[in-house]
């Protein structure tokens, strides 16, 4: 079967490869890959960010949907034949996350999914939306779960509330859209206004140009006629945080996704204070969350935004177009 490896740390370093197609121990199914989507974890894993002491070879990209081909000896979970998505932490189950849950995730800890055939644990699963196609669907697990968490699972988000999104990426795109499914108001930043247009086209209410508006939390309590807005996605990082802290609604909420920026943030514990905030970091959801999110997906018929598929023998073509910043939504390859 085709697979992607890494050879050694560096994008240019992929490389289609012939191997073997694995075959699934007791637990675990045969998934025909159809389709992968690229999130920066899988720029950072690549360059070595997140796992120094990562294995070579190495099959990357964390998020990926297909069909089951062939179970183990014990699994109950699945069928030949179901349609079937990665979860990215592969061991959070439910409630609370472990250290040990937290080792193994999708495309960073183990193999990924750019290849033919991959095997998974069971449990390492969830059903794919009837209402959507394995490219959609795999946008879902980091991205979109991140999004739905942030929003409904941590920060309670409710119709007639405001919330603040930051840039065109997929977490991004995700709240928007969520949130816009609720009944929920949505202030869009981008430095592009190129890109504000398709925000405004894809619901937000308002738009704001952070490059000739640097002071962008004052436009947003401006657009919120000074209250403030109740939930802010900050997937920069960085003084970004401080800005968010400014822009928030007393007892608002502030989930810290991103590091486009730094992942040093000094907090201006004033601001923290004034507002009440709170600020949670979010590292993707359980698979419980996953399903609830399901659930949502089905409800609302919502579909992911996809700017681009590329096939998979142009794997470096994808890679160099979502590193460009240029897309708006997901970039998805389709196997």
């Amino acid at each position: 079967m085709k697979a992607i490896h890494l050879q050694q740390f560096g994008v240019e370093n992929l490389q289609m490869t012939d191997i073997p197609r694995p075959a699934p121990a007791a637990n675990e199914v045969l998934i025909k890959v159809e389709a992968a989507s690229l999130n920066a974890a899988d720029i950072g894993t690549i360059n070595g960010l997140y796992n120094p002491n990562l294995p070579f070879p190495h099959i990357p990209v964390s998020d990926g949907a297909g069909i089951v081909e062939g179970v183990g000896a014990n699994v109950t979970r699945w069928k030949k034949g179901d349609r079937v998505t990665v979860h990215f932490i592969k061991k959070w189950l439910a409630g609370t996350k472990t250290p040990d849950a937290f080792r193994y995730k999708s495309g960073i800890e183990t193999p990924g999914v750019l290849a033919e055939y991959i095997t998974s644990h069971e449990d390492a699963l969830v059903r794919t939306p009837d209402s959507l196609a394995s490219e959609a669907a795999s946008t879902l697990p980091i991205a979109g779960l991140t999004a739905w968490t942030g929003l409904v699972e941590y920060a309670g988000l409710r119709s007639g509330q405001t919330v603040l999104t930051q840039g065109t990426g997929g977490v991004s795109i995700f709240a928007l859209q969520i949130a816009k499914a609720i009944g929920a108001k949505v202030i869009a930043t981008s430095s592009s206004d190129a890109k504000l247009e398709k925000l405004k086209a894809l619901g937000a209410d308002e738009v704001i140009n952070y490059k000739t508006n640097p002071n962008w939390h004052e436009e947003a309590r401006r657009l919120t006629n000074g209250k403030g807005v109740d939930v802010i996605l900050d997937v920069v990082g960085g003084d970004s945080v401080n800005k968010s802290l400014k822009a928030i609604d007393p007892d608002g909420f502030i989930g810290l996704v991103g590091l486009l920026d730094t992942p040093v943030a000094q907090v201006d514990i004033f601001s923290a204070i004034a507002t009440n905030a709170s600020l949670r970091g979010i590292s993707v959801g359980s698979r419980e969350q996953f399903e609830h999110f399901i659930q949502a997906i089905e409800t609302t018929k919502l579909q992911p935004v996809i700017d681009k598929v590329f096939a998979f023998d142009k794997t470096l073509d994808a890679f160099a177009y979502f590193s460009s910043g240029a897309h708006v939504g997901k970039v998805v390859i389709k196997l």
